[in-house]
This record gives structure tokens, C-alpha cells and sequence, in this order.
């Protein structure tokens, strides 16, 4: 259907298919990827505030891996890095990525965490002091936890306690000095960007305006600017800047009244006959998908949001069926297995259950445990 003006006007369901399309939770997609980083190549990165979840976010849009392969894809093989990325929030991201990414975020994310910086007793001669010398300590030792980098700090005179430890970190990541690298003895460690990843890349600034928002969309068309300025913590002017940027690779449509847009190459997707049957997912805490729009009102409705997102920026896992949160779950450990507990949010057609236990055999296949299923 298409409005007064000729843009093709989307439902809340097509939008929601195409979004989960782009997303690759669609379970029966033959494009599933096989490797970590080709899973976070096509979202750009997931939320990895809680690594736990982020590997179950990989899972969700993986096709035959595990966990323990997400990790040493991480460790070993380097083709993944936990990093602060979008919206200065701890991310996996592709090695290959974080190279443009960082020089490209960090910029304006450091800007704004100036004023909390400061507060912490980080003035700019104490920081590039701080900053220093953890980039020697790293050259002489390659890694450390951060009980080492504050016993450094606390050392040297400098702020070590509370918070301003982890903004000390914060801000050498987001300036491309260091990442999170592999784990000593189930503790995670600190290493240089450079020694770890490779030098970054940056692109100049309108290039890599128009690479994220060609990613942007690949990954969470249709969608808009504001879409993209919330995901990524760009500020506003910079996602517009960006659209204008790739204009001319750009189709307008109308989801819910609004303007959105899809990359000329994926309005194919328009036309395509998807499964008739459910697409089931269990999504984890701080999914990418409830994560990637300034508004979630067609993934979660109002009525149930406090559920899903209760405030204080915890997103709980979520039931999605063709898109749409229809309840949360947990999971418990019972012994020698998992228990998943899926709470919906009102009574579930009988023909979603045998999609759900997919599902959470899937996870327990993921996590190298055994899982069963209590629906409350």
C-alpha cells in the first residue's frame, strides 16, 4: 500500500519482519552465519555489558556455534573484541570493525563523559598521566586485571577508588589506547588496542558517517536517524548528516506514520513470502534488537513494558514471536541442568510450544548443558 505521496506505507507486522530479517532472527534464514564474527559483521556489534548475555545473543543469530567457540574466537583467535563501542556501553564487536568504529564513537562519547570524568578526580593532567602509565605497564607486562591497574594507580598517587578505575579505562578504550583481551584464570584482562588487534583504521569523518549508516540499516532497516543517533550515541545532526550522506542509496517508506527508510538493495525484501510459521526466538538481557530504535513500541507493547524494560537500563530477556515480545524468561540452575522459566505475558497458542522448546534446546546445546522447559 502505498500513502498520498507514493511511499510505500509498512505495517507493524511487515516492519517487524523485515527488522528481524535484517536482524538474521529469522530461524529458517539459509544466511545464518557460522563464525562469531560473522555473526556481529552483520548486527555491527551486541550489547556486552553482561558477556553472558552477549554470547546468547550470538547464539540467537548463529547457526552450530557455542559458546565456548564465541570465546575463543574472543581469547584465541582475536577475530572478536570486547570493547566500549556504541553509546559508550561495553560491546562485541568484529576486530576488523573496531578498527573505524572506535575513532569514530569515541570521539563524542568522550566529549560527553567529561563531566563525570572530572568529578572522579580525573583532571587532564592526571588522566594522561593514568593513561600513561597503564600504556607502560601493558608494554612491559601485555596484560592486566584491573585489581592490577588500580593497586598502579593507588601507587602513583593517582584516584583508584570507586568508579574512577573503570572511567580511566573507559576513557583509553574509547581513545583506541586498550581493550578487554583474553582471561586470566577466569579473570578478565587489559591489553593494548594496537599489540592486540592491529592499529586502528580510522576512516575520515563523512566516510565513516556513510559506512554506519550503511550498516545501520543493514542490519535495523527500516528505520531513521534517530533510530541510528540512539543506537550508536552519534549525536542527532551527525545520524541526519550521515542519511544525507547515502542519500542516493536510500528508499523512503511510512511505518506507523513516520518516515523510515531501507537501503535500495534490500527492496526485494518487500515482495519476499516469508515462513507462515511463528519465528521463535529467545532473546537474551540487552538484546541488540530492543536495543537498536529510539521507540520499542512494536517489539513490546506499552501495556507490557515495565516487564521488559523496568527502568535503571535493565532490558530483560524476552520471549519474541514474529518480532514481538509476548513474555520474558529466566533461566535457574538445577543441579547437574538448567531450568528455562518463560513467563508470558498472557496465555500462549499450543502451537508455539513446540518452537519454544526448540529453542531451549538450542540454548542448552549452546551452553554445553542439559535445559528443560517450565512455562508459568
Amino acid at each position: 500500500m502505498r500513502n498520498g505521496h507514493g511511499v510505500r506505507s509498512l505495517n507493524a507486522q511487515q516492519t517487524r519482519l523485515l527488522r528481524l530479517k535484517a536482524q538474521q532472527l529469522l530461524p529458517a534464514d539459509a544466511g545464518r552465519a557460522t563464525a562469531p564474527a560473522g555473526v556481529l559483521k552483520q548486527v555491527v556489534g551486541v550489547q556486552a555489558q553482561d558477556l553472558a548475555a552477549a554470547l546468547l545473543s550470538v547464539r540467537v543469530r548463529s547457526a552450530g556455534l557455542t559458546a565456548a567457540g564465541v570465546e575463543r574466537a574472543r581469547q584465541e583467535e582475536r577475530s572478536i573484541v570486547w570493547v566500549w563501542g556504541m553509546r559508550g556501553t561495553l560491546h562485541l564487536i568484529t576486530a576488523e570493525d573496531a578498527k573505524w568504529l572506535i575513532p569514530l564513537l569515541g570521539p563524542p562519547l568522550l566529549a560527553a563523559h567529561q563531566r563525570r570524568f572530572r568529578e572522579l578526580g580525573w583532571d587532564e593532567a592526571r588522566a594522561a598521566t593514568g593513561i600513561r602509565l597503564v600504556q607502560e605497564a601493558l608494554l612491559e607486562h601485555g596484560r592486566l586485571t584491573r585489581a592490577e591497574i588500580i593497586r598502579l594507580l593507588r601507587k602513583n598517587g593517582l584516584p583508584f577508588e570507586g568508579q574512577a578505575p573503570v572511567h580511566l579505562l573507559y576513557q583509553a578504550a574509547l581513545a583506541g589506547v586498550l581493550c578487554i583481551g583474553p582471561d586470566r584464570e577466569k579473570t578478565s584482562t587489559y591489553v593494548l588496542f594496537e599489540s592486540w588487534l592491529g592499529q586502528p583504521q580510522p576512516l575520515a569523518r563523512p566516510a565513516a558517517l556513510a559506512k554506519i549508516a550503511r550498516r545501520y540499516l543493514e542490519a535495523y532497516g527500516p528505520a531513521g536517524p534517530e533510530d541510528m543517533a540512539r543506537w550508536s550515541g552519534l549525536k542527532l545532526n551527525e545520524a541526519r548528516q550521515a542519511w544525507q550522506l547515502i542519500a542516493d542509496q536510500l528508499v523512503e517508506v511510512e511505518v506507523g506514520g513516520q518516515a523510515a527508510w531501507l537501503l535500495r538493495s534490500q527492496l526485494p525484501r518487500l515482495d519476499e513470502a516469508f515462513d507462515s510459521a511463528p519465528a521463535v526466538r529467545l532473546l537474551p538481557r540487552f538484546d541488540t534488537y530492543l536495543l537498536g530504535y529510539a521507540n520499542r513500541d512494536l517489539v513490546v507493547d506499552p501495556a507490557f513494558a515495565k516487564r521488559v524494560h523496568p527502568g535503571g537500563g535493565i532490558i530483560h530477556p524476552v520471549l519474541l514471536v514474529d518480532g514481538q515480545a509476548l513474555g520474558t524468561w529466566k533461566t535457574r540452575r538445577r543441579g547437574g541442568y538448567v531450568e528455562v522459566l518463560v513467563e508470558p505475558f498472557a496465555s500462549l497458542e499450543d502451537e508455539l510450544r513446540p518452537q519454544i522448546e526448540g529453542e531451549v534446546a538450542d540454548v542448552a546445546r549452546f551452553l554445553g548443558q542439559e535445559a528443560v522447559l517450565t512455562i508459568l
